[in-house]
This record gives C-alpha cells, sequence and structure tokens, in this order.
C-alpha cells in the first residue's frame, strides 16, 4: 500500500492503522516495508510526534 503523501492524510491513515492492526511503530513499518524514521520526519515536520505507550502520533 502507498501512503498519502498529504501529511494530515498521512497522519490519519498511519494512527487507524496503528490502532486497528499493529501493536508498535516499528512493527507496522517492518510488515509494510516503510522506513520508520522516514514516516517519523515526515510527521514531525507538521507537528506530530509518535507517542509509544499510546501507539500513535500525536
Amino acid at each position: 500500500m502507498n501512503l498519502p503523501q498529504d501529511p494530515m492524510m498521512l497522519y490519519s491513515v498511519v494512527n487507524t492503522k496503528l490502532r486497528d492492526y499493529y501493536s508498535s511503530l516499528e512493527e507496522m513499518c517492518e510488515d509494510m516495508e516503510i522506513a520508520q524514521q522516514e514516516l517519523v520526519d515526515k510527521l514531525a515536520a507538521v507537528g506530530f510526534v509518535y507517542d509509544e505507550k499510546l501507539n500513535k502520533f500525536i
């Protein structure tokens, strides 16, 4: 699956996948073959950070 390039859509899709299918960001990135740091950097650029305890970007 290609992830959206728009940061707000990306935020929504990633959090939905984390909530519904994955117990961690690392697990999701490995399964989807996504570069975790690139994803974190894209979302950080618009103010979102990953909260490991909540398993979502906030």
